[in-house]
């Protein structure tokens, strides 16, 4: 599957120097989909060069030819498409309509860094007397290591990619080895676009290890992850030894209120489509459901019903809604957090094991828990699966304390018909996005990123390019 790519180091793909790689599973029936390099040190230190050698001449290129080189990225990827959904689709599970929305919203990453390249605006001051001036510009901080997730293997590396050439900054990508592809889509529509060879490079191999080795370069002046906490915490101690730019975007739990006056049902339909979206593999994915004790009831038969009405299968069957989850551990590990609720008092009302049909593959129902306690892990840890977890509330002040009692601040929803319940609930909550009766946030105009144990820095919008950038002032005498 993966035959005409491999390391993408210096505009050319290729093996490993030591032949070394590792296979890529079918999430739906656990089958090898192929094999990808495993990057030796050897290989690192080139593309190291690579983006050390064309940092110069890509930092100093007219932000309105690197806008050009952006924009005819996003008109090749749109080319490659529907081929490179197939393969996100085989590599993921996800069905086929999720991969091709994905794919798209990488693109727009693409489209719209092709503007901000143009819009790094500096500022300029009076001096103090009539003979001087105080300027203040952009410059691109350098060579950047990127690291992505699996579970949005397009949209995750184009945001870093995008930012990064738009900015003036060469780049060395990091994507999952579990879904590789869409990273290598990219790099091959950057190329046909005519971005130089050596300013975007992509390695896959061991993560700990090539993490270890780029970020422990001098020629690595920013760090940017999209991953879990962990291993955000990680990077962060590893950046500091070289003081280096860094960009967290890692993960959530967000918390759902549903107060009195919103429509239960409509809510509740709303709340299933979002939360079992990539079998709830999604860092702003709604993850903790607090519902007005007045329209409990409705609200969990409305998302029970809208649950068990999901298409399940193979990402690439027609109609499928829901596949299964990326690997073993994912799936495992939601059983487990299903298995504590339970145990602790929670309710299961629908879901709580794999779908019967399906002997192979790391396949999980859609569950939802009710009554579900605070003391539950659940509530506590991000599941990071199609796990959700309702529970009732009777105050507003109660509910917001509840909602911000954990260390993430990602995202949060909440459904109401009160503007001044809106304002309010959405200044209260402790995160770096609010969706107000809309769970679907993302896009490429806005600042995505969170506070806490969420990370730092933002992705996208018209803040997302400034965290490749550095300021400089210059202060100037004329006379």
């Amino acid at each position: 599957m993966y035959e005409r790519f491999g390391l993408w180091i210096q505009g050319a793909w290729r093996p490993a120097r030591d032949g070394r790689s590792q296979v890529v599973l079918d999430p739906a029936d656990e089958t090898v989909l192929g094999e990808v390099p495993c990057a030796s040190a050897e290989d690192l230190d080139d593309a190291l060069a690579a983006a050390a050698q064309t940092a110069r001449s890509w930092r100093v290129t007219p932000a309105w030819e690197r806008s050009a080189i952006l924009r005819r990225t996003a008109v090749e990827l749109r080319a490659r498409v529907d081929e490179a959904a197939e393969f996100m689709s085989r590599e993921t599970g996800k069905p086929i309509a999720e991969a091709r929305g994905e794919m798209n919203a990488a693109v727009e990453q693409f489209d719209w860094h092709a503007d901000e390249a143009r819009r790094v605006f500096g500022h300029t001051l009076d001096g103090r007397d009539p003979n001087t001036r105080l300027n203040v510009r952009y410059d691109p901080v350098g060579p950047v290591a990127a690291f992505t997730a699996w579970n949005f293997p397009a949209l995750l590396p184009a945001r870093k990619i995008a930012a990064a050439l738009a900015a003036g900054c060469t780049i060395i990508l990091k994507p999952s080895e579990e879904t590789p592809s869409s990273a290598y889509f990219i790099a091959e529509a950057a190329h046909a676009a005519g971005l130089p060879a050596g300013v975007l490079n992509v390695v896959t191999g061991d993560p700990a290890g090539i993490a270890q080795h780029l970020i422990g370069s001098p020629i690595i002046r920013k760090v940017s992850l999209t991953g879990s906490a962990r291993v955000g915490k990680t990077l962060m101690r590893m950046s500091a030894e070289g003081m280096k730019k860094i960009t967290m975007e890692l993960g959530g739990h967000a918390p759902v209120l549903v107060f009195a006056d919103a429509d239960p049902i409509a809510a509740g339909e709303a709340c299933a489509r979002a939360k079992f979206r990539n079998a709830g593999q999604v860092c702003i994915s709604p993850s903790r459901f607090y519902v007005h004790r007045s329209i409990y009831e409705a609200f969990a038969a409305a998302m029970v019903q809208a649950a068990q009405a999901l298409r399940i299968g193979r990402g690439l069957d027609t109609g499928v809604e829901f596949g299964p989850m990326v690997n073993a551990r994912g799936r495992d590990r939601a059983a487990a957090l299903v298995e504590d609720a339970c145990a602790r008092g929670a309710h299961l009302l629908t879901g709580g094991k794999a779908p019967a049909g399906f002997a192979r593959g790391f396949f999980y129902e859609p569950t939802i828990l009710g009554s579900v306690p605070d003391s539950a892990r659940i509530m506590h840890e991000e599941p990071f699966g199609p796990v959700a977890p309702l529970t009732a509330f009777s105050d507003f002040d109660e509910v917001i304390a509840r909602a911000n009692s954990v260390p993430f601040g990602l995202a949060g929803y909440l459904f109401s018909r009160s503007l001044e319940t809106a304002i309010r609930a959405s200044e209260a909550l402790e995160v770096g996005m609010v969706g107000v009766n809309d769970l679907l946030i993302a896009a490429a105009e806005i600042p995505f990123g969170g506070i806490k144990d969420s990370g730092t820095g933002r992705e996208g919008g018209r803040l997302g390019i400034f965290d490749y950038l550095a300021p400089k002032y210059v202060k100037l005498r004329i006379a």
